[in-house]
Order: structure tokens, then sequence, then C-alpha cells
């Protein structure tokens, strides 16, 4: 969430930012009506104030010299006092308006963040690898599963409707191997493994920025006790500092977590209808930070870097996009999304698909979630910047695997760094 303080004092700046966003992020009437009755109050209230002041410094005047206008100063002063408490109590009201509606207000992008309207606008800032050349026509990856006998929709949706699948021998065996891959990989470069809860509370939602404005996309339990199967580890995780106050000292923490994920997928449909890139139920590899103030968009670069660390250690070629304003989640300040090579999609033509996006929230979820810290020991506690990524999207790279391993008899070789992982097996095969 903004700091409204910060949002008045930078009210023009920030609402044309906003306004960049796109998806209606642009300032409503009643904000803008409601902001600026708040402004009026504010200097009515000053107003009034600076009238007791004057007063109470010539009461003390009359007191000495003239007893009877101090009666009918004192009525005066009594009357100002009640019209300062109106204000001051129409002032919380409205500033508690206030509050809610900003929980719909999305993140102000950095500076450095592209204007743009679309993923049409983002800005390709590194490259990595080639693409794979292939001496036949590349198929798409469930025609793959499907022909090695390992990737099954149909019985799944007997079982839970679309979007869910069945991964059978070693292709589970591989989506296993890989999230234990990437999580070795991340602790080898400093992250602390968490496995999270998969249920959350609403405020654990409304802190990462997920409720309210994104509830219809939540898989949520009925009855009583009300939690949320988490969209991402990003939840859990995150709030996992709640309301807490970190030490200086201790910052950056960083933290990766393997989790399913869910997600109703509101507003998709016939999206990737086939396959397994967009379903109610993946699995994902989080990586979670939290860092200073003047540390995070330094953070923001090395996190990215450990997600691009992964698929090069699989040799998948891929792309880092820097995204603009219209292409940012609700909570980013800015983030970069990391695009895999998938050679067998538009029929064989290939094209980018996103396996990672990495941001940094500056301190917009850590006010939700009063998540402080130090810079040392006596000082004053202020709101830590958070920072998070997939590192990677399990699913996701499967997929990426699948195609850009494929031979032309439909067996998948299984990248060298994995392999171990696989106990020793090179290759699918039927």
């Amino acid at each position: 969430m903004l700091d409204l303080k910060e949002l008045a004092k930078n009210y023009d700046a920030w609402t044309t930012r906003l306004a960049d966003r796109g998806g209606g992020a642009k300032i409503s009437p009643e904000f803008k009506a409601t902001f600026d009755e708040r402004r009026a109050l504010i200097i009515d209230g000053e107003a009034l104030q600076a009238q007791r002041n004057k007063a109470n410094e010539e009461m003390k005047v009359l007191a000495k010299s003239n007893p009877a206008a101090l009666k009918e100063r004192s009525a005066e002063l009594k009357t100002l006092g009640t019209s300062i408490k109106d204000k001051e109590g129409r002032l919380k009201e409205v500033e508690e308006k206030l509050e809610k509606m900003m929980y719909d207000l999305p993140n102000v992008p950095h500076a450095s963040v592209p204007t743009g309207t679309s993923e049409h606008d983002n800005q390709t800032v590194r490259t990595w690898g080639e693409k794979p050349h292939f001496l036949f026509k590349p198929k798409q990856h469930f025609e793959l599963g499907e022909k090695l006998g390992m990737f099954d929709v149909e019985r799944a949706a007997k079982v839970s409707g679309a979007r869910f699948a069945f991964l059978k021998g070693n292709l589970a065996r591989m989506e296993r191997a890989l999230a234990t891959f990437m999580i070795d990989e991340h602790v080898k470069r400093g992250y602390l493994e968490i496995l999270p809860p998969y249920l959350v509370n609403r405020q654990s939602m409304t802190a990462t920025g997920q409720l309210p404005k994104f509830e219809d996309d939540a898989f949520k339990t009925a009855g009583e006790h009300e939690l949320f199967l988490i969209p991402t580890a990003e939840v859990p995780v995150t709030n996992y500092h709640y309301d807490e106050i970190l030490e200086g000292a201790q910052l950056p923490l960083k933290y990766c977590a393997f989790s399913p994920c869910f997600r109703a997928e509101a507003g998709s449909a016939g999206r990737d209808t086939r396959g397994y890139l967009r379903m109610h139920q993946f699995h994902k590899v989080e990586l979670v930070k939290f860092a200073k103030p003047q540390d995070s968009l330094e953070e923001l670069e090395s996190l990215t870097q450990d997600a691009c660390a992964i698929l090069e250690k699989l040799k998948l070629h891929h792309r880092v996009q820097l995204l603009c304003t219209g292409d940012m989640g609700f909570a980013s300040q800015k983030t970069y999304d990391l695009e895999v090579w998938l050679p067998g999609a538009e029929d064989g033509k290939g094209l980018f698909r996103e396996i990672s996006s990495c941001s940094n929230f500056s301190d917009f979820q850590a006010r939700r979630a009063k998540i402080r810290f130090r810079q040392e020991k006596g000082d004053k506690p202020q709101l830590v910047h958070t920072l998070n990524g997939s590192g990677l999207a399990v699913g996701r790279t499967l997929v990426a695997i699948l195609e850009n391993y494929q031979r032309e008899d439909g067996s998948v070789q299984i990248p060298e760094a994995l392999v171990p992982y696989m106990g020793g097996v090179t290759e699918l095969k039927a």
C-alpha cells in the first residue's frame, strides 16, 4: 500500500505515474474528492490551531489587565476547541476512508521503468544462449508428453476438471527432480530454504497485495474458518516476518521455498487451453528477499540473476525483459520477466514464454505487513523493501526441457545438470 503522506507530497507526479500503468490505476473522482477534503481539513485545522494559540497568548495578558474581557475570550476559546475537535474527528474519518480506498491503488512505478501500454513496450535487457536447431518440425510439449505416455489431461479432467494434469513415470520424476535441483542451487547462492504452509489467512493475502484486488482469482475454503490456498509461496514467506522489527545487520534476508500454487485463472478463458502452461495447480520455487531501501534495486538485479542461473545450468535459451508500466504486476515497483524459448510453440515456429517474474515491491507490501527494521540499535524503525521472483516455475521449466531437448523419434534428452537428480536416467522414452 502507498504511503498517504508521501502521496500528498508527490500527488501530481505519483498520480501521473499511476495513470501510466493503465488497467484502472487512474485516480478515481471519488478518491480525488476525498483526498481534497483531507487536504482542506488539514489546512482548516492548522488555521484553527493557530487561532487557539494566539488566543491563549492573549488570555495571559487579559488575565492581568482585563478580567471582563478574559471571560468573553474564554468562551471564544471553548468554541475554537470544539471546532478543532470536530475537524480532527472528520479528518480521522476521511483518512480511514482513504486508507481503505488505497488498498485498490497499485504501486508507483520506479523512474527507471519504461512507460508503455502492453507487453509490446517491454524492453529486452539481455539474451542468453542460442535457439536450438532442429532438422525436423519440433513438437509442442503436450504432444511429446502424450506420445511418451507420461502426460494425461483426460483422466485429470475426470478427477478435477479442466486445467489439471497427471504426470507419470520419469516425467513425474523430472518435475520432482527439477524442484530439488532448483532449491539446491539457490541454497548454494545463500538462500535459506523454507517449507511454508499452503493455506493462509485473509490478513496474509492482503499484506502481499492479492486481496482485495484479486480475490476472484483465489481458491478459498468454505465454512467457519476461512483460509486461502496460496497462489504463490511469496504469500506465506513474505508474511513470515509479519509485524516484526528486523535488525539492519541481518539484511538482506534471502529465502527460497518450494510449494504448489493454486490459481483460479479468472479472466484467462481461451488462453493456453492445451498443455501444461496455465494450470489451476502448479509447482514453483520462490525466491524472497527483505532488503534495506537503499539496496533494494541492486538486490533485484542479483535476484534476477539467481533465477537466470537455473536456466543457464539447464542450457535453456532465454531473455530478460524489463516490463513497462502497462505490463507490471499490481504491487510491483519494478519487474524483470525471464522468458524461455519454446521451439514447439506456434506450430513449430517457436516463441518466448514467461518462466519467472522478479520484482521489487519497495515498501508497498511491508507497509501492509508492518515489516520494519532498525538501521542501528536505538534507531527509529523504518519499513523494509520486499522482493521476490520465481526461481523457477517448475512446470514451465519441464515444458521448456521437453521442447528444447526433443529428438525426432519423440524421445527427450535430459539436461546434464539434471541427470544426477534423475538417478542417472539420461532420456525420456516411450
